[in-house]
């Protein structure tokens, strides 16, 4: 299953905000990753090095690699309304993505390494598909043995209130993704439009 295992910080000096990682050199060092630091002159990015970055944010900060983003890309494309706002759907109805968002884990790669390692269901059934786009109406939820296991049930924290694209009880342990988000309701700082001008190109 091909993934980044890369430095993390490094990441998100590249792009001066958190994108993996805990982003704690952010405030004590924002420069951009390399030997000379601030003093370095750097070039102004053409049109294409800005769409370029941008789809490079975005799959970081998602966890895809280039084959699979591609494919997300076209299969949104296919879709009927705007395709960027289809890509941020799809990336967010991904099940990694979705366990995260509903607090079940503390980040996408710990909500990855959940997936995979078969401690999520959907609908009752195992599923250790991380890619696996969840369908409104889904219920995911913890494996019976999971639930019991304090390791895991300790890093729970609960889903955040402002995303009201899906539904999560404690006391279950099982949420539901009610249906796709709206982009205006997904909090991350990515520019989707110039990722589909990268890919019109």
């Amino acid at each position: 299953m091909a993934r980044y295992t890369g430095p993390k910080t490094k990441i998100s000096r590249r792009f001066g905000e958190l994108i993996t990682g805990n982003g704690k050199w952010l405030t004590k060092n924002s420069n951009p990753p390399g030997q000379h630091g601030a003093n370095k002159k750097r070039k102004t990015l053409s049109e294409y090095g800005v769409q370029l970055k941008e789809k490079q944010k975005a799959k970081y900060t998602y966890g895809l690699l280039e084959r699979q983003f591609r494919k997300t890309f076209e299969e949104a494309a296919r879709k009927k309304g705007v395709t960027g706002e289809n890509l941020i759907k799809l990336l967010e109805a991904r099940l990694d993505n979705t366990v995260y968002r509903m607090g079940i884990a503390p980040s996408r790669q710990s909500a990855r390494q959940l997936v995979s390692h078969k401690h999520i269901t959907v609908n009752g059934a195992i599923v250790n598909i991380p890619s696996y786009s969840c369908k409104p109406g889904d219920v995911i939820g913890l494996k019976n043995k999971t639930a019991a296991n304090t390791s895991i049930t300790g890093t729970l924290r609960g889903k955040n209130p402002k995303f009201s694209w899906i539904d999560w009880s404690e006391t279950d342990m099982k949420g539901t993704f009610i249906t796709y988000p709206e982009r205006e309701s997904v909090p991350e700082n990515i520019k989707e439009q110039l990722i589909v001008e990268l890919y019109s190109k």
